[in-house]
């Protein structure tokens, strides 16, 4: 096993965490070394990486092969501008030399049905949604690893749903197309590197067999302590991850306009039957 997987696991988990005996990869050291990137330079992106992203996110899974998802690629300062106001004046949105905007799309698979005279009745149902999310996720997240791979950075931008309506405005977006999350991507700024975040311990999330919740209040009390200890190395107020996230889920007005996302899907041909 080499140093540096064993460096990233202890980024990744904290110390005192069993490392695996295993050889490690180049794609999964690549993957372990992920960091949310927040500040860039302004430099552009090398010729040809968004093509080889997009091939790369166009190479993931995909259910029933219907590749419901579509993206923006939006590099205009004025649009990424309005887009940031729309997220909650992101900085690194603004920043950012590329701005990608992920969206589910089954109006294409409307439009296919309309010319084949077909009336696809199943795209209304739930299912046919969460399966384009899943495959839009899926789509990204190679993207993610493609543009990382290339010494580049990303944040994903979960807040392009707090107003979904105004953001299908801005990006004349189809009925029945709606965006999913953001994703700025750049060359991180070396004056101001961002760190590894830790995450749960593998014990909470790992199951084997049949769901095992037994070790989960003792994994999360350790990964709390953990959580509380990098965000004060980062500067950050010191809190535990279990106060960040349940303060988070508290309340509707927690959700920043997204608990009105249904309603805007609506209005936008989703039925969700």
């Amino acid at each position: 096993m080499s140093n540096g997987f064993r460096a990233l696991w202890t980024e990744r988990y904290g110390e005192g965490v069993p490392v695996p005996s295993v050889t490690p990869d180049a794609v999964t050291k690549s993957l372990m070394a992920h960091r949310t990137v927040r500040a860039f330079l302004k430099t552009p992106l090398p010729e040809g990486a968004l093509e080889a992203a997009i091939a790369a996110a166009q190479s993931a899974s995909s259910s029933c092969n219907m590749q419901a998802w579509s993206v923006v690629a939006i590099e205009d300062q004025a649009r990424k501008d309005r887009l940031a106001e729309l997220a909650g004046d992101q900085a690194h949105i603004r920043q950012a030399p590329l701005l990608l905007m992920w969206l589910i799309d089954l109006g294409r698979l409307k439009r296919l049905g309309a010319t084949e005279g077909v009336s696809l009745e199943g795209v209304d149902y739930f299912d046919t949604f969460m399966a384009a999310t899943v495959d839009v996720a899926m789509a990204a997240q190679n993207a993610a690893a493609s543009f990382e791979a290339a010494g580049l950075g990303i944040v994903y931008l979960g807040a392009m749903r707090n107003h979904a309506e105004q953001v299908a405005t801005e990006l004349d977006l189809p009925p029945l197309t709606t965006v999913a999350f953001g994703l700025s991507v750049g060359i991180p700024d070396p004056e101001k590197p961002a760190h590894i975040r830790p995450r749960l311990v593998p014990s909470v999330v790992l199951h084997r067999e049949r769901y095992d919740a037994s070790e989960e209040q003792q994994g999360i009390a350790n990964y709390d302590a953990v959580y509380a200890a990098f965000q004060k190395a980062e500067g950050l107020p010191e809190k535990r991850w279990t106060d960040a996230t349940l303060r988070r889920f508290a309340t509707p007005k927690a959700l920043h306009g997204r608990e009105h996302l249904r309603e805007a899907l609506e209005k936008h041909g989703f039925r969700l039957r």
